[in-house]
């Protein structure tokens, strides 16, 4: 076949790409005005429709590829050209990686497994984007030094360019030097290097537009981050100001929404990010970012480098195993791979258990559910397999499994964060750290309920602990919308028989939940008894469940803000914000 085919193949997979990107940051735009009109219904329906974004343009392309060019009979020659003929169209592009892990995702639908090597797709990158900047740059600098810490403030609020006026710009003006001065002992920092860098473009999610940057002083860095909100007029205000690495990393945590940002060069975001949480990977920075597919493409290379450096077995995660999916871990890789078993202990198809984990995928998780990568067709070293855990595969997920020799092929598994099961962390917690997870796990319950979702089983082993202590919901198998259910209380029994029967004395209809019977199941720990009643009581009464349920159907969307509210700039203003609007201009 000429050489002009496959340079032809080459663009028309780029031009499939390049159609993604554009609507993919058109997306973002698209957040920026719906938030200027408060639109947050429309901003959350923005960020479920971009996820399908990526499969529907790979569709489009391997349709024109195989009406154009019958692309699935080529051989391998051709196949190696267009992969170079594709490297050398990637020269000046902005968002070369993203454009690989495309061309990755077209051929690997198109092509046999056997060409699943570096000599036709890229297993490795192919084009750096070290030293790939943008124009303009990703992110502007202020020096207080010269402008003073005011101005710096101000302009940073100027440079944000939203159609809606401050409510009191002046007053968020001083709030935030005010912030830094504190954080800084008490005085506004100096130094002759002292700057502010802040990403050009706002990250937008459910209510909040972010402001995401760093404060250099005498060398060292600081995350910062301005989240600005809405009040009821319409009216920006900042409504507090975050600093340092434990604060980043939890706005950007697996278990959050992905943001929507505006990025001519995405690489040169994320080498910022990296800066700012520096032991994130670069995977789920991507991921976080919208770009899921190409944290995908990182995380199977970071698991391929570190498989060549380790040499620990897969084994059986720890904890009460589960009656639909299998788990099991690396332990020196901190993720947990799961897969659906053929032999489950509820009635329940594959199909309706994958499109479970789709619905949490699509909703915003409110930082309480635990994001997955979701995976087909990947080899395992069946060297590096735990004999138990090879058997048990075998036993309970037949289907799922190719046996290559000297390795294993699972035909379809998710990957997520590993976390301590919370059933596991409560046997071994102090007193003190009980407490803080009881009321951690209420707050995950009240926060899911806040984006209309019952997790369901809400067993303690359905629940994780993350390292920075939060408690994650991760068993999605019976996940819910509120407005599906049916919140009641049990009537009273007629006679003392029916007090005493096995059997309920009352119809129970498929959707119904009685909240009262949580705690047989919950709570019957007195200490953990004590500490859930106290802190979350009204979740065993079905009038909560269904005042909650009213206020979705109204279309309410509580606030889930992804930092303490005790940091909020409104715990700091003494008088209410004025009537009038405040333009700021420079």
């Amino acid at each position: 076949m000429p050489r002009d085919t496959s340079e032809a193949i080459a663009q028309s997979i780029l031009a499939g790409f390049d159609r993604h990107y554009g609507l993919f940051r058109y997306n973002a735009q698209q957040a920026k005005s719906r938030f200027e009109r408060g639109d947050w219904h429309g901003i959350r329906h923005l960020a479920r429709d971009r996820i399908a974004f990526y499969d529907k343009r790979v569709a489009e392309t391997l349709a024109s590829l195989e009406s154009d060019f019958r692309a699935a009979d080529l051989g391998e020659q051709v196949w190696a050209r267009v992969k170079r003929d594709f490297v050398g169209l990637l020269a000046s592009h902005r968002q070369p990686e993203l454009a690989e892990t495309f061309f990755n995702s077209v051929c690997t639908r198109l092509l046999h497994r056997s060409y699943f090597r570096n000599d036709f797709i890229f297993v490795r990158p192919g084009v750096s984007t070290e030293y790939l900047v943008a124009d303009p740059p990703s992110y502007r600098c202020h020096y207080p030094n010269t402008a003073g810490w005011s101005a710096v403030m101000r302009q940073m609020l100027i440079d944000v360019g939203f159609a809606c006026p401050f409510a009191d710009a002046e007053r968020d003006v001083a709030l935030l030097c005010a912030a830094v001065a504190e954080h800084f002992g008490g005085e506004l920092p100096a130094s002759t290097d002292c700057q502010l860098q802040v990403l050009r473009t706002p990250f937008f999610r459910n209510k909040g537009a972010y402001l995401i940057g760093r404060l250099i002083d005498d060398g060292e860095i600081v995350p910062v981050a301005v989240p600005l909100l809405q009040d009821s007029r319409g009216r920006l205000f900042a409504d507090t100001m975050l600093f340092g690495v434990e604060r980043l990393e939890t706005m950007f945590n697996f278990s959050r929404a992905y943001f929507m940002v505006d990025m001519d060069v995405p690489s040169a975001y994320v080498r910022f990010l990296k800066t700012l949480m520096p032991t994130k990977p670069e995977s789920e920075l991507y991921t976080m970012l919208g770009l899921h597919k190409q944290g995908k493409t990182l995380f199977y290379r970071d698991m391929l480098q570190h498989l060549r450096h380790s040499s620990d077995q897969f084994t059986i995660a720890p904890g009460i195993k589960g009656l639909v999916m299998g788990v099991f871990t690396l332990p020196s890789f901190p993720y947990v791979f799961k897969i659906i078993k053929d032999k489950r202990g509820k009635e329940m198809s594959r199909e309706f258990i994958q499109s479970q984990y789709q619905l949490v995928k699509l909703h915003d998780r409110v930082g309480r559910m635990a994001d997955t990568w979701e995976y087909s067709g990947v080899p395992f070293p069946k060297s590096r397999m735990d004999p138990a855990l090879l058997a048990e595969l075998r036993e309970v997920a037949p289907s799922l499994l190719v046996d290559e020799g000297d390795r294993i092929i699972i035909r379809h598994l998710y990957i997520e964060r590993r976390m301590v099961p919370l059933n596991m962390y409560l046997e071994t917690a102090t007193a003190a750290q009980r407490e803080q997870a009881i009321i951690e796990y209420g707050d995950a319950i009240r926060q899911m309920v806040a984006a209309n979702i019952f997790p369901g089983d809400m067993l303690y082993k359905n629940f994780g602990v993350t390292r920075q202590g939060r408690v994650v919901f991760y068993d999605y198998d019976e996940v819910a919308y509120i407005t599906d259910c049916n919140f009641r209380r049990i009537p009273p029994p007629r006679t003392p028989e029916d007090e005493m029967a096995s059997e309920p004395w009352y119809a129970v209809g498929p959707n119904d939940v009685f909240p009262e019977e949580f705690g047989t199941f919950l709570l019957g720990n007195r200490a953990v008894r004590e500490i859930f009643m106290r802190h979350h009581g009204e979740l065993l009464d079905a009038a909560f469940w269904q005042a909650r349920q009213q206020l979705i159907r109204q279309g309410v969307l509580e606030d889930v803000f992804p930092y303490p509210d005790a940091i909020r700039f409104k715990h700091r203003i003494a008088s209410p914000t004025p009537a009038s609007t405040t333009e700021i201009s420079p």
